[in-house]
């Protein structure tokens, strides 16, 4: 016995003059760790095997194993598994926030407070998403990507036309103006000065950025602005329709890259793959290589760099074997290192700070305009999808009557009206099921 303890006692010595991460202290106990780490399309998403590499060259005795579950029902393939064997995966990667309300609801990924409160972790860094994926005071992943929305915009057009450039504090009524003055019916010369790709998140967005509405709440009157400002500029020509949309089965990034598109609001997700297909010469530079991008308008009261997002995170399972050495990978994937990881290859960590904006920004391909590079610093950061139980119920319901307000099958009111009371039936279930249980607790 007292061997056995003056073994750890010199393991626990040596870690700490050494600096070793706990993963590493795990190993010089037991030996060489192995994690399981579930994720989606290794062969064509670069930065898994670069976080993997760089986590693995600081800890050369733990492997890191990944598990490509594919993305077309990666989350539903995900919860089976662990509904299965809990123990499938160590650490899994979370897509969506429907995924994350299902594995919270079967119990199968650990809650992270009590290990975030001994590392003394400053959530702050995470723009208040953290907050907005808390379940009942419990926080299960922490998150390591985060995409927002920007307007890209096509400077040649703005120049031929001679309008000055979008800016990074536009009210949606001067990014209204701002689309009808560049827009253009010349045969020949035809330019579009929005575009707006037909998910619903391209137009029912605008109406929660304000911090105090989300598409959680079952009232929805704060989107029929929206509705109208859109609708209203495809009747006069400054946007494609959303029936020709779905008709032609135009992709965003074909839209863009045609060069007839002034302004599209997007994902900082496209950032990526503009520069990467102008580079490869997949895209024509002169149609659309002179870009640049600002944040997103705001109406007005609301701070400029307001936007929605969306986040990527990591989560421990509860059947993971060395919870101790998946603690310390999740903390390098989530943290300021896995960030720079991330931002080396032109994709967006959640931790967004000086020095990540700047990697970014410093890509080849990237613009150097001012404006561009502003417009990575973020105000305010909602989250597309908060969380709730009833979440994939309600993103449901609004995701088919915004197919039946911008196809004309419905008006904006009908279409609002629609969307209130089937979200309202959701909602109710959900406060019946709450009141029952809350009865029998009794």
């Amino acid at each position: 016995m007292r061997t056995m303890k003056r073994a750890a006692a010199l393991v626990l010595a040596a870690t700490m003059v050494s600096g070793l991460s706990t993963a590493a202290m795990a190993e010089e106990a037991s030996g060489e760790v192995t994690l399981k780490w579930a994720i989606w399309d290794q062969e064509t998403t670069a930065y898994w095997e670069d976080l993997k590499e760089a986590y693995e060259a600081k800890n050369e005795n733990v492997t890191i194993e990944l598990v490509d579950l594919g993305s077309s029902d990666y989350m539903t393939v995900l919860a089976t598994q662990l509904s299965g064997d809990t123990s499938a995966f160590d650490v899994v990667t979370i897509k969506d926030v429907p995924g994350y309300a299902t594995l919270v609801q079967k119990n199968v990924i650990e809650p992270l407070d009590s290990y975030i409160e001994e590392a003394e972790i400053d959530l702050t860094k995470y723009s208040g998403t953290t907050d907005q994926v808390t379940v009942d005071g419990s926080l299960y992943e922490l998150p390591f990507r985060s995409d927002f929305w920007v307007v890209f915009y096509n400077k040649t057009l703005f120049d031929n036309a001679g309008l000055e450039y979008p800016t990074n504090d536009m009210t949606f009524a001067e990014y209204d103006e701002l689309a009808r003055a560049v827009t253009s019916d010349e045969f020949g010369n035809e330019v579009y000065g929005a575009h707006y790709h037909t998910w619903r998140s391209a137009v029912q967005l605008f109406g929660v950025l304000d911090g105090e509405h989300t598409i959680l709440d079952g009232e929805y009157d704060n989107f029929k602005e929206y509705y109208e400002l859109v609708l209203n500029q495809e009747a006069d020509g400054i946007c494609r329709t959303y029936t020709d949309l779905k008709t032609e089965g135009l992709h965003y990034s074909a839209a863009f890259s045609g060069g007839d598109v002034a302004m599209m609001n997007m994902g900082s997700w496209y950032i990526s793959t503009l520069m990467t297909n102008l580079a490869n010469g997949e895209y024509d530079s002169e149609l659309c290589g002179n870009w640049g991008m600002v944040k997103y308008p705001h109406a007005e009261g609301v701070e400029a760099g307001s936007t929605l997002g969306t986040i990527t995170g990591i989560s421990m399972t509860t059947g993971c074997a060395d919870k101790d050495a998946a603690w310390d990978f999740i903390q390098f994937v989530s943290g300021e290192e896995g960030a720079e990881v991330l931002a080396s290859s032109g994709n967006f960590p959640a931790i967004m700070n000086e020095g990540i904006a700047e990697i970014i920004s410093g890509l080849e391909g990237f613009p150097t305009d001012e404006a561009s590079i502003e417009a990575l610093n973020v105000s305010n950061l909602y989250l597309e999808v908060p969380y709730a139980e009833s979440v994939s119920e309600i993103n449901s319901v609004l995701d088919s009557y915004h197919g039946s307000i911008m196809s004309g099958e419905m008006t904006i009111d009908e279409g609002i009206a629609a969307m209130e009371e089937e979200v309202g039936k959701i909602i109710g279930a959900e406060e019946d099921e709450e009141a029952e249980e809350t009865t029998e607790a009794e």
